[in-house]
């Protein structure tokens, strides 16, 4: 029991909320030292009209501000090394990222990799591999999401997709965390419905899955708790009305609370999801939805016994079969597919996902360790729709 409650906590970086609070950003950059920025978004944004008065309202400000835009849904190593260069042609001395998770991830990449001398693989989130990084390099970075799902403006990682060997790999340092994240729900009230309920199922991901895994974290379970409480509030409100701005503030908020709960660790919905997406190039967050309740009856023999907190949490009785059909319902209500061959998965690939799923580093937090073959098991069962399937006792 002693060796169980020995953990290590960490707690996000500086937050500012609120409608509006995006004017603050002139400021915010010349206060951690930024005067002549990057700033990043992705392809999907770079036309938005929010897009264009932020860069006015930098330059009105003295920020000699570049732009890079060049980001896909799943960024590749191609796009980081786009971005690096950007920052090195421009003389740039610091970054900021405005968009969702995809353009926050290449963003604080960008800040740690455009000084180092190794390939960005080598810092991937494996032991102490981020210390390879000179750290003296790093250049300081904002976040600004307009998507409320990843929580990576609360985070020290990025995700960057390995295109030779189909892999997402999460890369790693303390010192990207965001100097400050601001959080403005006017920004987000154009994403479309079906981003928005993608968004808001990574984010439930994230809070479920922390939730789930059985390390000591008690200021984690609560974060992640009210995470759930919060999402399938305003989740649906968001969805049925992107103009709602008591909903998009209370989702930003839910997808950092999310992003602060999963220190404590992920599972195998992130394991399935991450070589689907490598592949297939899906949405992450719908890919997560789509995979919810699979892994949750998977998982049933570990994580059953903390399901009637989180029946509660809903304003549910019962435990597990409450919390399985809740999350069934918000699917539907939100439009997420039911099956990963809804998103174009094939189960000739099914070996192959597996096999990297098992290796995948969320895999090793699930609560309930599975084979090659069991993820296997796990995933024809998502392409097929089947809820009644059964994990094999062993591999």
């Amino acid at each position: 029991m002693s060796d169980f409650l020995t953990a290590n906590w960490n707690f996000p970086t500086r937050v500012v909320t609120g409608a509006g609070s995006i004017r603050k950003l002139p400021d915010l950059a010349r206060e951690y030292g930024i005067a002549k920025p990057l700033l990043v978004t992705d392809e999907g944004l770079k036309d938005m009209a929010f897009i264009a008065e932020t860069r006015a309202m930098m330059k009105a400000a003295g920020l000699e501000a570049g732009f890079f835009h060049d980001v896909q849904g799943n960024p590749t190593e191609a796009n980081l090394d786009a971005g690096v260069k950007a920052f090195t042609a421009g003389g740039h001395d610091g970054v900021i990222a405005i968009g969702g998770g995809s353009a926050l991830d290449v963003g604080k990449v960008v800040a740690l990799m455009h000084g180092q001398s190794r390939p960005v693989w080598d810092f991937e989130d494996v032991g102490d591999w981020w210390t390879r990084a000179d750290a003296s390099k790093i250049s300081p970075f904002i976040a600004v999401p307009t998507t409320a799902g990843t929580g990576s403006e609360v985070g020290r990682a990025g995700v960057i997709t390995n295109l030779a060997t189909h892999e997402k790999k999460i890369i790693f340092h303390p010192a990207i965390m965001p100097k400050v994240a601001i959080e403005d729900p006017e920004l987000s009230v154009g994403l479309p419905p079906v981003l928005t309920a993608g968004a808001g199922m990574d984010a439930l991901a994230h809070c479920f899955e922390a939730y789930c895994v059985n390390s000591f974290h008690p200021m984690a379970d609560g974060v992640a708790l009210e995470g759930i409480h919060l999402i399938n509030t305003y989740l649906p409100k968001a969805v049925d009305n992107g103009a709602d701005i008591e909903a998009r503030a209370y989702m930003l908020a839910a997808a950092s609370m999310g992003a602060t709960a999963f220190q404590k660790g992920l599972g195998a919905i992130h394991s399935v999801s991450h070589p689907v997406g490598a592949r297939y190039n899906t949405h992450h967050g719908m890919t997560n939805g789509v995979l919810f309740p699979y892994v949750m009856i998977a998982n049933r023999p570990a994580i059953e016994a903390k399901m009637p907190r989180v029946a509660a949490t809903l304003g549910l009785g019962g435990g597990f079969d409450a919390v399985l059909e809740w999350i069934l319902d918000l699917r539907t209500k939100t439009k997420v597919p039911h099956t990963l061959a809804d998103l174009g998965v094939k189960a000739e690939d099914v070996d192959s996902i597996a096999a990297d799923a098992v290796k995948d580093p969320t895999a090793a937090a699930n609560p309930r360790g599975f084979s090659t073959e069991q993820f296997a098991v796990l995933t024809r069962a998502a392409i097929e729709g089947d809820l009644s399937f059964e994990i094999p006792a062993d591999g």
